[in-house]
């Protein structure tokens, strides 16, 4: 293992409780031992990843937060005992790796409750509202500190939670911590004042306007958080361990307006000051750790950073908090091993947490600590699998039922918290099959085909594997996507997997095989407009075509505004043209994703002509055609076209093909990865 690594791996201490190593799996939705959005049960598929992530070298593994009053069926947490019994008799063996298990809980979502369509419908029908309220009280869940909007839609607002649902509440924590303690669980962690759930919403001016004791001074707004610590330290003991998910700074101007790294702005919500005195009375009540980063749901990007957020992004507020309490203080989001090693080692961190790495590669500490870095697979910070709630203009959380459901997957890797449908399974008859096209999809089925105990052999007729891949991670930015590149081909290196380079397939007539995959990619769709064809193509700019200083780039989709976002961190002037009446208004791509980008744009007065068609190209301007019907001209050196693609298959032919990829359909690389796999498996 690399020296530098080292302080990572020493032991510390949460109260009484020794910690092994300082990595820390912090919480995520959908890795829950109880259930997650369903009824509360002792979960197997949480349970084996958390297993596997203990076994790999976690020190301290949180699993994802779990309501003590959940949000489908109204169930108390504290009620069900059954599932305690299961998490005992499962502790032990979960304690032979040496981890310690936190159990996060957490008093709710309030105004950030992810609000669908469907919810809405349920809300604002009057009959279909009594009619649900036994499986979802939209009523009592969004319930908040006081009235407010709801983080996703306008159409359910949340009321003021009574000093009677605190208390209640209050009393399930504790009841909770009490059970989880007898059932062998090293310590809880309360989730949360961080990220502009329930209990922050309390904590954060802008949103509690209460003029009883939970509202007003800052002791009051922090009330409910400390309440909750006390009760559950009377009822296990003060040496229990209770750590708080803690946000340092709020980050928030305002409702559903965040403030982007290096903006001056003016605080909404906890500003430095306030939470160096907020910390102090947070320990003072009983709290043992701080599991920190920044934001709320107003600001989401710094709690979930997408890959234009700054690496470590987080980690200088939690340092500097770290002066104010005499309890460890872990940092998460974006956080680099080596930079959390130096932090420990110079003493101005204690914990090292991460999350989404983890989804991509349970075995990531293993791998870190045998000095194989490059056998890991990176997380690229994209949220399509795990995290994808996406909102645009008029339209709240756009999200599949099943997405909802069924958070932490990822992206990257099929089989995680899928190992039902994806898993490895040996063949019986090995077969010789051809994959044209050696792109991410190409790759994807070459690998499961060889784990399989098949002989793949790509076909690529380029001379290098990634096909447009190499374009999506082209900008100076997405450093993590070009590390999932690098290790795609050393797997397929690693695995012996036959590649045959700048070898275009015209007809699979010409293929020896027992069977072919087309892997071919899609193409980029044109406009019929006058001089479309003086436009550049979105992959040809990201691949090296050169553009003028003045660039109106066509489409505000996902690939467009990254290329705007390049050009503009590298010092052109940019406009953008989108059809639609907002920038990526496109399912699948995480609210925390889109939001920085728009807000991005707004702060740096980029230049936005939403519900705007393309009427003419000419040599030195883009004519659009403005929603009222007029037209105005866009000077412009460039014009860069990113309106989209099209499925590419190869020609109609006699013999069967599996279609992999955006040949089939256009997607994501959450949808050519796992596609892929499923592909692999039916062979």
């Amino acid at each position: 293992m690399d020296n530098r690594l080292q302080p990572l791996f020493t032991p510390w201490k949460i109260g009484s409780c020794e910690i092994k190593n300082r990595i820390v799996l912090t919480s995520m939705g959908g890795t829950d031992l109880f259930g997650w959005m369903e009824k509360n049960h002792f979960d197997k598929d949480g349970a084996r990843f958390i297993m596997e992530v203990a076994r790999n070298n976690a020190g301290l593994v949180l699993p994802g937060c779990q309501p003590v009053y959940n949000p489908m069926f109204g169930q108390w947490l504290h009620k069900n005992r059954k599932m305690y019994k299961d998490l005992a008799a499962w502790m032990p063996e979960f304690h032979k790796t040496g981890a310690k298990l936190f159990i996060q809980l957490t008093a709710g979502f309030g105004r950030s409750f992810t609000i669908s369509s469907m919810m809405e419908m349920l809300y604002t029908n009057p009959l279909l509202r009594v009619l649900s309220k036994p499986v979802m009280d939209l009523d009592r869940i969004t319930a908040s500190a006081s009235p407010s909007p709801n983080r996703w839609s306008d159409k359910v607002p949340s009321r003021e939670m009574t000093k009677e649902e605190i208390k209640e509440m209050v009393e399930a924590f504790a009841e909770s911590s009490r059970m989880l303690k007898e059932a062998g669980v090293d310590g809880v962690e309360i989730h949360a004042v961080h990220e502009g759930y329930l209990l922050d919403q309390f904590t954060l001016s802008y949103v509690n306007k209460r003029t009883d004791e939970y509202g007003g001074s800052m002791e009051n707004r922090y009330r409910f958080a400390i309440e909750i610590v006390q009760a559950i330290k009377e009822r296990c003991g003060k040496d229990f361990p209770v750590s708080l998910r803690y946000s340092v700074v709020s980050k928030t101007k305002d409702f559903r307006k965040g403030a982007l790294p290096g903006e001056d702005y003016e605080e909404a919500g906890r500003d430095m000051a306030e939470s160096e005195k907020a910390a102090k009375m947070l320990q003072d009540a009983g709290y043992d750790m701080l599991n920190c980063d920044n934001g709320t749901y107003d600001a989401w990007y710094w709690a979930h950073p997408p890959i234009y957020m700054p690496e470590n992004c987080n980690l200088a507020d939690t340092e500097h908090i770290r002066k104010f309490v005499d309890i460890p203080v872990v940092a998460a989001g974006r956080l680099d091993p080596y930079t959390a090693a130096e932090a420990i080692r110079e003493g101005r961190l204690d914990g090292a947490g991460f999350a989404r790495q983890f989804l991509a590669d349970q075995e990531w500490v293993t791998k870190m600590m045998n000095d194989q870095a490059d056998d890991i697979r990176p997380c690229i910070l994209c949220h399509n699998g795990c995290f994808n709630m996406c909102h645009y203009k008029g339209v709240p959380n756009d999200q599949d039922l099943s997405d909802s459901l069924h958070l932490a997957r990822c992206a990257v890797n099929a089989e995680t918290m899928q190992w039902d449908k994806h898993y490895i399974k040996k063949t019986d008859s090995p077969k010789t099959v051809a994959i044209i096209g050696g792109g991410i999809g190409g790759m994807e089925t070459a690998r499961i085909l060889k784990l399989r105990g098949h002989n793949p052999v790509i076909y690529e007729k380029g001379s290098e594997l990634g096909g447009t891949f190499i374009a999506a991670s082209a900008e100076s930015y997405k450093g993590k996507l070009r590390d999932l590149l690098a290790w795609y081909r050393r797997q397929m290196d690693k695995l012996g997997i036959e590649v045959r380079l700048n070898t275009e397939i015209h007809s699979t007539a010409e293929i020896k095989a027992d069977e072919i995959v087309a892997a071919t990619g899609a193409k980029a769709r044109t406009l019929p407009v006058k001089g479309f064809d003086k436009t550049v193509e979105a992959c040809d700019y990201l691949t090296g075509t050169s553009v003028g200083h003045t660039v109106v780039v066509i489409g505000g989709g996902l690939t467009g505004c990254e290329i705007a976002y390049e050009l503009a961190l590298k010092g052109h002037d940019v406009s953008i043209v989108e059809m639609k009446d907002d920038l990526i208004a496109q399912k699948g791509v995480c609210l925390a994703n889109s939001s920085y980008l728009r807000e991005w744009f707004e702060l740096h007065r980029t230049p936005v002509y939403l519900e705007a068609s393309v009427d003419e190209i000419q040599d030195n301007a883009v004519i659009v055609k403005l929603k009222d019907g007029t037209k105005k001209s866009i000077p412009c050196d460039s014009a860069i076209s990113s309106v989209g693609y099209i499925p590419a298959p190869p020609d109609k032919t006699d013999r069967k093909v599996h279609l992999v990829g955006d040949c089939v359909a256009v997607g994501n690389l959450r949808s050519v990865i796992w596609g892929a796999y499923e592909t692999a498996m039916r062979i």
